[in-house]
């Protein structure tokens, strides 16, 4: 498997995989990623900002995340817990696996990579934020030891939950 930074000429390929994840979590009946969003006019900006990866596995995309360590300003204000940690940390956001590569580990890689660049960075904390109706990706969180921390609000006012992972 590889691990990059994605570029332009992935988008269409990013977008195809954020299509499949939408499409599922509709199936859910889960409100998170409709209405056209994320988009590749976000997926560009990750890109722009360094942020976009992939994971590509026998040379096509597997897996696509945004990996942050510009902080989060929705994350500043938390209620019904609080965050392990009070420093610096990462954040992943637009994190979706092909449906055909599902099943078998993927998005635990995709997150083993993410903690590989905290530690190198020297970042000992990830956050993430969800549906709470999301279980496939709750699933993965809690397979993956981060831990509930409480709520946070998204700029729109919807409720998210949010989860940390602290690295030693």
């Amino acid at each position: 498997m590889e691990f990059r930074k994605s570029t332009e000429s992935d988008i269409e390929e990013i977008m195809s995989i954020i299509r499949q994840a939408q499409a599922s979590l509709r199936t859910l009946g889960v409100n998170q990623w409709q209405n056209n969003y994320p988009n590749a006019g976000s997926i560009r900006s990750d890109i722009g900002h360094g942020n976009s990866y992939v994971l590509l596995k026998n040379e096509k995309i597997a897996a696509t995340a945004a990996i942050s360590f510009d902080g989060e300003k929705t994350y500043d204000s938390i209620y019904e817990g609080q965050w392990i940690m009070d420093q610096a940390y990462a954040v992943i956001h637009r994190i979706a696996v092909d449906d055909k590569k599902k099943g078998f580990g993927i998005g635990s890689d995709m997150i083993k990579y993410a903690e590989r660049l905290c530690l190198e960075k020297g970042i000992y904390s990830i956050r993430v934020d969800t549906h709470e109706r999301n279980l496939p990706m709750r699933k993965l969180l809690q397979k993956n030891r981060f831990q509930y921390c409480g709520v946070i609000y998204l700029s729109d006012g919807s409720e998210r939950i949010a989860f940390e992972k602290t690295l030693y």
